[in-house]
């Protein structure tokens, strides 16, 4: 039997298909109505999020107990690959065109699901229960089937515990990660980098910085690392990670990188103002003041440039109240379609909390794991700008890693830390960069440390390698 919780109208106009799932006998296959419908609502609050946590967790629709929500998870899922808004309007049009609204209870259930929770701040619970109570189901039909079987066993007792072992298994290995591999492919990847080092004599093995000193320390932005630029504020963050993208996306020598980048805090038209007139060597304050002629050689290279930039492989994403799990799903959806080499993140602090109840250092915890898990997904390097707290200030000294603010765990996650401060020497009247910037390597896992300087020009906002 089910529950008569389960036979809402909208279940009873989809043929009574809850109860027949149901085994017969006095009790009804675990399963909780409420949390399907819980998930579903919170899949339509913020379809971004929540539909990648289920995606990420491997819920498949027939982890629904109710056929109507198993076709309404499996549409919402198809329209959030194909990227419109994921909100009742359009799943309501979308069941309508390929004829399943009826059979899933019409648009009474749809609002009926739609207003079943005001906030997806337990949204993971309800995905975990959800699947909990699927692999639940899964192992009573194995079990079930294993009894069947034994009951009928006509001999060959090896491979008949093999098949039981098998069914099983297949139930179960979603719940486990998948990502344990024999050393042969590791050790393969490994060689391969080991002999470009030995053809090729000293040359970059990952995306280049477009920095010869900052490469000769790290060789390259390494696939899979989590790099962590950090400085106080006006130091020009943005602009060395602008610096960054521009050499990965437009080398001098060799094939471009695919680049994109978050910026929580400057408009996607600043980012592309900044990064023209800093390649085109322009300078921004006379060009605001319209102090430049209009048909003078400023312009011609202004023009030139836009040109590069509409061919280069750079993606920007300025979407303010950006969460981790939000930023990974465009990501990750972006990747599918154009593979990525290298992630800008600017900057840390300014990311959403998935749960904004917990204490604000464990937000940029989860964050700064989020970070790291994505550049190992994707098998990029991610570069995320971060806050320096006031300490090395108020102590005149060069900042340290502990001056990493608000989270202790950005500098464990982090495989390499970068902190750009002003030289000792520097005028400290105001909190700006200076003409010169010390740029300290102050944590690398696979290579040295130290201290690079580079040239800043202001004009135009731009670093360059330094010369005396």
């Amino acid at each position: 039997m089910v529950d008569d919780a389960s036979l809402s109208p909208s279940n009873r106009r989809a043929g009574g298909l809850a109860a027949a799932a149901a085994p017969t006998g006095a009790r009804g296959m675990p399963h909780s109505v409420e949390a399907e419908e819980y998930l579903l609502s919170c899949c339509l609050l913020d379809g971004a999020e929540t539909i990648s946590r289920c995606l990420e967790a491997k819920l498949p629709p027939g982890a629904f107990y109710v056929p109507a929500n198993q076709i309404i998870y499996e549409k919402l899922c198809e329209i959030y690959t194909e990227r419109p808004p994921v909100d009742v309007a359009v799943l309501a049009e979308e069941l309508k065109t390929s004829r399943q609204l009826d059979a899933v209870g019409g648009y009474a259930y749809l609002a009926q699901i739609s207003g079943r929770i005001p906030t997806t701040a337990q949204a993971q619970y309800f995905v975990e229960k959800v699947r909990e109570l699927h692999l639940l189901r899964e192992l009573i039909k194995a079990a079930t089937g294993a009894v069947e079987n034994c009951m009928n066993f006509s001999g060959g007792l090896e491979e008949f515990i093999d098949k039981i072992e098998q069914d099983i298994f297949r139930v179960t290995q979603d719940r486990i990660s998948d990502s344990a591999q024999s050393m042969k492919e590791p050790t393969l990847e490994a060689m391969n980098v080991i002999n470009k080092m030995m053809m090729k004599k000293g040359e970059l093995t990952g995306v280049t910085s477009g920095f010869k000193d900052l490469d000769s320390l790290t060789w390259g932005f390494q696939k899979a690392e989590m790099i962590v630029l950090a400085a106080r504020p006006s130091m020009g963050k943005t602009s060395l990670a602008l610096n960054f993208a521009e050499a990965a996306a437009m080398p001098k020598q060799g094939d471009p990188t695919a680049v994109l980048i978050f910026s929580l805090e400057m408009s996607s038209a600043q980012l592309a103002m900044r990064m023209l007139c800093s390649r085109a060597r322009v300078n921004m304050r006379q060009l605001r003041e319209g102090l430049l002629p209009k048909n003078g050689e400023e312009l011609q290279r202004l023009s030139h440039v836009a040109d590069e930039f509409t061919k280069a492989p750079i993606f920007l994403d300025d979407s303010s109240h950006l969460s981790i799990m939000e930023l990974r799903a465009k990501a990750r959806r972006l990747h599918a379609r154009k593979k990525l080499g290298f992630i800008i993140v600017d900057y840390l602090q300014l990311l959403s909390p998935v749960d904004s109840q917990v204490p604000r250092e464990q937000q940029v915890a989860e964050a700064s794991r989020g970070l790291k898990a994505l550049a190992k997904e994707l098998d990029v390097p991610v570069l995320v700008l971060s806050q320096l707290n006031r300490s090395s200030e108020k102590e005149n000294r060069a900042p340290r890693l502990a001056d990493l603010r608000e989270s202790g765990s950005i500098e464990q996650d982090a495989d390499v830390v970068l902190m750009l401060t002003r030289p000792k020497d520097a005028d400290e009247k105001f909190q700006v960069a200076a003409d010169s910037a010390d740029l300290i390597v102050a944590k690398q896992r696979n290579g040295p440390v130290g201290e690079k300087k580079l040239t800043f020009l202001r004009d135009i906002t731009r670093f360059e390698n330094y010369t005396q």
